[in-house]
């Protein structure tokens, strides 16, 4: 029993130009203790799958459906969701700015989450429970940023401070949606480490949203390369960036400048479809060098290798299992 399996999620936003079909058929799994990456240029999905399977997308436009399993329980609109928000489920948030109550210190808001799980804890524990949560992601003079404001902090500490958030409670699974965004490169590398030890320690699984494949190399166990909003290519890390077979991964890949040899990183051209006329059969058709008049048909994933499977007509007469 995989600790949370996600299977064949779709997404639909009504707009004033028609339906648009976000998500297709996104299916994943993330086992107990593991690392998963999801990777993929901007628009094309990540963030809004972290969104659905916490249930935090609303608005009468959303059209969404499929199942996502919580250790082998439906939560996908239910009400259990709420329940395991910020108790086994952590959330770390893309824009710290916009994700922290600026009417509340942060030793308010971080009370209230440990709350959650040690409602009886005395003060004095909880307080030392917090400050100990901001030291473990590297957080400075911790005493001064539990009595500040968000207003009163950078981006990158209040970065940070999401991140001890999600973590305080030792969740058994934590979504990251590109915790490193508003942190320089030096601080985002201690703070990714920070948050790999302390997950780690805790056994709790993640999975992390990012642009940045030097990250996923150092920090995953395995990777779902996501395009136009379906999974294209997954496997173990190893296995994925050594030996791509999806022509979007390889690009991606590619356009990854190198500090020696293999001269300057190579560019795709095109662009993202429109959602709400997105090409039949592989959306990445349109940019694809090596397309077919059979990729206008749907492309399952296919088994290339242990763990390692591709949707692409490239790989349509290798054997599955």
């Amino acid at each position: 029993m995989s600790l949370l399996e996600v299977k064949q999620l779709n997404l639909s936003l009504r707009t004033h130009t028609g339906l648009a079909h976000i998500l297709k058929d996104v299916s994943l799994r993330v086992e107990a203790g593991e690392r998963v990456a999801l990777v993929g240029e901007t628009g094309c999905g990540k963030s809004l799958t972290l969104k659905a399977i916490l249930g935090l997308l609303e608005g009468k436009g959303l059209v969404v459906s499929g199942k996502v399993l919580f250790e082998d329980e439906e939560i996908l609109g239910t009400p259990r969701i709420l329940r395991l928000r910020g108790v086994q489920i952590g959330f770390i948030p893309q824009d710290p700015a916009a994700s922290l109550n600026p009417t509340f210190s942060i030793a308010d808001q971080l009370l209230a989450v440990v709350r959650r799980v040690r409602r009886n804890l005395p003060k004095e524990k909880a307080w030392a429970l917090i400050k100990e949560a901001l030291v473990e992601v590297a957080v400075p003079d911790p005493d001064r940023v539990l009595a500040s404001y968000p207003f009163q902090l950078s981006g990158g500490l209040c970065q940070r401070v999401l991140i001890a958030m999600a973590l305080v409670n030792r969740p058994k699974l934590v979504l990251a949606d590109e915790p490193g965004t508003a942190l320089d490169v030096t601080v985002q590398a201690q703070t990714l480490r920070a948050m790999r030890h302390l997950t780690e320690k805790s056994g709790s699984s993640v999975i992390l949203v990012t642009h940045n494949l030097g990250v996923v190399r150092e920090f995953a166990d395995r990777v779902y390369v996501m395009y136009a909003g379906t999974i294209v290519e997954h496997g173990p890390v190893k296995s994925v960036f050594q030996t791509p077979r999806h022509p979007y991964t390889r690009a991606l890949l590619d356009s990854v400048p190198r500090l020696t040899g293999g001269g300057l990183p190579q560019g795709l051209d095109g662009h993202i479809p429109d959602y709400t006329s997105p090409p039949k059969g592989c959306r990445f058709r349109p940019r694809c060098a090596f397309a077919r008049p059979e990729c206008a048909e749907e492309q399952p994933l296919r088994q290339v290798a242990e763990g390692h499977e591709v949707a692409c007509v490239l790989y349509a007469e290798v054997p599955r299992g």
